[in-house]
Parts: structure tokens; C-alpha cells; sequence
């Protein structure tokens, strides 16, 4: 058989049913074995040839998507926050690799993605699986930019049912009150308090320092945000916390607190500044004589039994959180303290872009997210609806 020049190609037969096409693209040989009858395997060169016309070709790879994975993930490592990056992980290490790890990524199709999430419709969270679908999405896009892929399986495969944004825990006044007072006597109550009556994220709260606090203006300037990531030392994983800047602009803010939420971090200021000066609680002493200063970059809510500058673990506090919430009689997260907040400020007819402003969202994520019914508002619109029928009905 003559060689294959550029632009060509040969079809050799390799046994039943299974081809071997042999073609050269930029002058170098590619060669790959088709399953199926040789009008298959005409039509796989045909296709090969064009996409090294198009500069499109793809050569053939044996690595596997857990190989893949790897690699993927090593990238993203340059661009995206260990938090998110974490999250990648876990999505793909948790869900996909286990099922497709093993094979060939070029190998991976369509139904090989709606198998995948068949199997995990039942077992997983609708948003679960919304982020599933994300990741598995730019890990296939970005094998397709680094050539080992020609077209993206899950772009073709049947997307899972879209999470419900809606799904939350959203109390009203009354219940608000009552949870942030079982907390009393906790180490997180504090912490609870700000992120009850300030719609603050649990990262932000936990960054908070003594000069980000005006006591004098009542007002809290957000800057910084504390993230937990995972940090890989041989066979060992420690948690790693640091400071990070906001995502967006929105999140840099300063917001107005109230007297009650302003004294109740005056009484922790104090009780530090009782601490650094040596001076026991309970003491009668004027604090502002006092000659001893906190610490420039001192935390409101530092870890315990540490430095005043020493970050506190947010998984540590969440932990915390829900067990105690479910003591109280209320099963929800932490973040639903955010939602609780925006809601009741919502229903008094607070303006939408002015809590937008307060919690550091975009208005529409405002409206679609954190935009959910309470029992008391139902019942006020149910309300309003009563007098527009009075006399009509």
C-alpha cells in the first residue's frame, strides 16, 4: 500500500466489523480504529480530513477523564478562589469520576452524561445537580479548547431539572427574635446577632475587625470575607483560612446598624479590651482610661483561646450553628439568616435596590433568590386583596 500523502487517507480492515484509517494532517500521521462497516469508517476519515481544513482536528487520545480531571483542575487552580475550586472538586471527584474516570474521554458521549444522571437524579439535591452539570460542562469545553475533544457530550445530554432557587428557610419577626435569643450564652451568639440584623455573609461577619466598626456612627464597613479551602500536604488535608476581597463591587459596602446590635458589639469591644489590659470581667473600671490598645487588624469575632488577630473557622461556626438552631426548633442553614433578613426588610417596604445596596447583591439576584414569602406577608397580601374587593365581590 502507497503512504499516505497530506490531504489523504487509507482504510485498512482490522477484523469484523472494526476499520483502521490512516491520514496525515500538517504532515503528521494520525491513524484510528472505527467500529462499524466501512461506510462508517469513509465517513470518519471524511470528517477527520475536514476538521484538520478547518483547523479543527482533534488527535486521537487514550488519557481517561479522571486523568483529565486532574489536569482541569490544575488549571482552574490559576484563576478561580479555593473555595469554588473546592466545590469543582468535590462535584467531580464525589459524582463523575467515580462513574467516568475510567474512561476514555474522547470515548464519553451523550448517554454516557444521562446515565451518569439518572443515577444520580434520586440521590441528589436539585441544585447538587445543577452544579454537577456546570462543572461537568466547562471540564468538557475546556478539553475542547486544548483540542483532545471535538464537541462537548454534555451539551447534548438532558439537562437535570434547574434548582429552586426559592428553597430556603425564611422565618418572620417573631421567630427571628426567638432564635437569635436561644443563642444567648453561646460563643456564636454575637456572630448570629450581626448576621441576623445585618443580612452579612458568614465569611464577611468572621473578617470583621474593631476598625472596620464605627460605634459612634452606628455603621459597619465591609472589605474583606474570610474562605476556608483545602490544602493537600502528601496524603493529609488541612483546612487553610484567609482573607479575601469581595467578588464583585457591590459586596464593598458600609450599612447603618441599629442601637441594640450597636451596643451588644460595644459589649464585646469591651470584653477585649478587658483582655488585652488584663482587667477581669465584671470589674467596675472606666475603660477609657484605660492605656492598653487592640491590636490594629484585631477581629470582633476572633477564634477562641487565640490571638485577637486569629481567624475562626467558618465551617466551625456553621457546625455550631445548625446543631443549636435544631435545638430551637429550626432546621435551616446559615445563609437562611441572609434570606430572613432581606425578606422582613422586603415586606416593610424597604425598597429593592436599597437592600440590594445593604446585602451586597445585585438587585435581580435580590429579587429572584432572596425574594421569598413569609406566612406574615402572604397573609398582608391576602390582606390588600380584601379591600380591593370590599364592595365588589
Amino acid at each position: 500500500m502507497k503512504k499516505a500523502h497530506y490531504g489523504s487517507g487509507s482504510i485498512q480492515p482490522r477484523g469484523p466489523n472494526s476499520w483502521r484509517i490512516r491520514y496525515r494532517i500538517n504532515g503528521e500521521r494520525f491513524e484510528k480504529t472505527i467500529q462499524g462497516t466501512k461506510s462508517d469508517a469513509t465517513k470518519a476519515l471524511r470528517e477527520a480530513l475536514k476538521a484538520g481544513d478547518d483547523g479543527k482536528h482533534v488527535a486521537p487520545n487514550k488519557g481517561t477523564f479522571g486523568e483529565w480531571t486532574k489536569q482541569w483542575l490544575a488549571l482552574k487552580a490559576r484563576s478561580i478562589a479555593g473555595q469554588t475550586l473546592d466545590r469543582y472538586e468535590d462535584a467531580l471527584n464525589t459524582h463523575a469520576v467515580p462513574v467516568l474516570g475510567p474512561k476514555q474521554i474522547q470515548k464519553i458521549t451523550a448517554s454516557d452524561i444521562d446515565a451518569l444522571y439518572s443515577k444520580l437524579t434520586l440521590a441528589l439535591a436539585p441544585g447538587t445537580m445543577t452544579q454537577l452539570n456546570f462543572v461537568l460542562k466547562s471540564c468538557f469545553k475546556s478539553a475542547i479548547k486544548k483540542k483532545i475533544l471535538a464537541y462537548n457530550p454534555v451539551e447534548d445530554a438532558e439537562k437535570p431539572a434547574r434548582a429552586d432557587e426559592e428553597v430556603g428557610v425564611v422565618l418572620d419577626e417573631d421567630q427571628l427574635a426567638s432564635l437569635v435569643a436561644g443563642f444567648k450564652g453561646s460563643s456564636v451568639y454575637p456572630i448570629v446577632a450581626v448576621a441576623a440584623y445585618t443580612g452579612m455573609r458568614k465569611g464577611e461577619v468572621l473578617a470583621l475587625r474593631w476598625v472596620d466598626v464605627d460605634l459612634v456612627a452606628k455603621a459597619i464597613s465591609i472589605t474583606r470575607n474570610v474562605q476556608e479551602t483545602k490544602v493537600r500536604e502528601g496524603d493529609t488535608v488541612k483546612m487553610l483560612r484567609s482573607i479575601k476581597k469581595p467578588k464583585t463591587k457591590r459586596g464593598l459596602r458600609t450599612i447603618q446598624i441599629d442601637d441594640g446590635l450597636c451596643d451588644l458589639l460595644r459589649q464585646e469591644h469591651d470584653r477585649h479590651l478587658r483582655l488585652v489590659a488584663g482587667v477581669p470581667q465584671g470589674t467596675a473600671v472606666d475603660l477609657s482610661l484605660v492605656r492598653f490598645r487592640l491590636p490594629k487588624e484585631a477581629l470582633c469575632f476572633p477564634a477562641i483561646g487565640a490571638s485577637l488577630t486569629s481567624l475562626r473557622s467558618p465551617h466551625s461556626v456553621y457546625d455550631m450553628f445548625v446543631k443549636r438552631a435544631k435545638k430551637l426548633g429550626f432546621d435551616m442553614r446559615f445563609h437562611d439568616l441572609r434570606g430572613t433578613h432581606s425578606t422582613i426588610l422586603l415586606d416593610k417596604g424597604v425598597g429593592v435596590h436599597v437592600v440590594a445596596k445593604r446585602i451586597g447583591d445585585d438587585p435581580a439576584t435580590l429579587l429572584r433568590v432572596y425574594a421569598k414569602r413569609t406566612k406574615k406577608a402572604d397573609a398582608n397580601a391576602a390582606n390588600v386583596i380584601g379591600t380591593l374587593t370590599q364592595g365588589v365581590l
